[in-house]
């Protein structure tokens, strides 16, 4: 259920309140509201995912960040906030918060290291790294897309205002590399995965059937010139897209959840699989573009 205006407005308010206080934080050089709140999908479940920028020539000071989060937390502990690095090299640390009985989440982000992936997103060279908290992978554009989705609450230097403008349009050369590399992953997943289905092995055959509806998806969102953020909730979104095959995310909810028992009943699930994916292909045909 989405949440009426006036829960918005709190949410907002709480939101706007917290980045005042992150933003008075030597080395906060920006704060932004993401996630599902700043696309306009949240609801009552939803927690407030705020990003945090910084140079990393002059790192926010972790003391300070300690101290607001000790302040703000329903707990009173500064320890949720972790050191710079600490989830990982992409989703490179942050905090979990309780504030007011409201879920609030704190996402480190590298301005250095943002601009050095648009600009490969601008040249077509998107990436794709193996992360924890992503069944598929973090896709380098991820750090465009929050550039390009997110509500800016706090910019005094411009820094994402200026990374925004290089947002719009949806970058070509980056359209055609997702399309070309993400189709062409798809159909692998599934020729490498025929065997596997024969010898009724569902363990493999679900992991490549997984690693084909995320490369769908992929393409999908850039034939619709539309950012992906993560996979949460991209099948229903890539569903409601013009460009999209008929009932998609009912008919990969219903093969995903029933791979099928033996080696019939995958391989008849393998089928309809390659069934998809080259309607997926036919609809890039159709607008120019084939796998790599």
């Amino acid at each position: 259920m989405i949440m009426t205006d006036d829960a918005y407005d709190s949410m907002l308010d709480l939101a706007d309140s917290i980045a005042e206080g992150l933003i008075a934080i030597p080395g906060v050089s920006a704060v932004v509201l993401g996630g599902s709140w700043a696309r306009g999908s949240g609801d009552e479940h939803s927690d407030i995912d705020l990003g945090i920028y910084y140079d990393p020539e002059w790192p926010p000071d972790m003391g300070h960040l300690r101290a607001l989060a000790a302040s703000l937390d329903d707990s009173k502990r500064g320890d949720a906030v972790t050191p710079l690095g600490a989830w990982g090299p992409w989703i490179n640390g942050g905090a979990w918060l309780t504030v007011g009985g409201q879920r609030v989440d704190w996402l480190y982000r590298d301005l250095a290291r943002v601009r050095s992936e648009i600009d490969n997103c601008l040249k077509g060279r998107p990436q794709a790294y193996y992360q924890a908290g992503h069944p598929h992978a973090f896709h380098s554009h991820i750090y465009m897309a929050e550039i390009a989705l997110c509500q800016p609450l706090a910019d005094p230097q411009g820094a994402v205002a200026s990374l925004k403008n290089l947002t719009r349009p949806y970058p070509p050369a980056l359209k055609r590399a997702l399309i070309g590399n993400c189709l062409w992953e798809a159909q692998f997943a599934l020729d490498t995965s025929r065997k596997s289905a024969l010898r009724g092995d569902v363990s493999y055959l679900s992991g490549a059937l997984y690693r084909c509806t995320a490369c769908l998806l992929q393409v999908i969102y850039a034939l619709n010139d539309r950012y992906w953020l993560n996979e949460k909730g991209s099948l229903r979104t890539a569903a409601e897209m013009p460009l999209c095959p008929r009932d998609f995310e009912k008919r990969v909810k219903q093969l995903l959840a029933h791979v099928g028992v033996g080696a019939a009943g995958l391989q008849a699930t393998h089928h309809l699989f390659e069934s998809l994916t080259g309607e997926v292909s036919d609809l890039c045909a159709e607008q120019g573009f084939k796998a790599n």
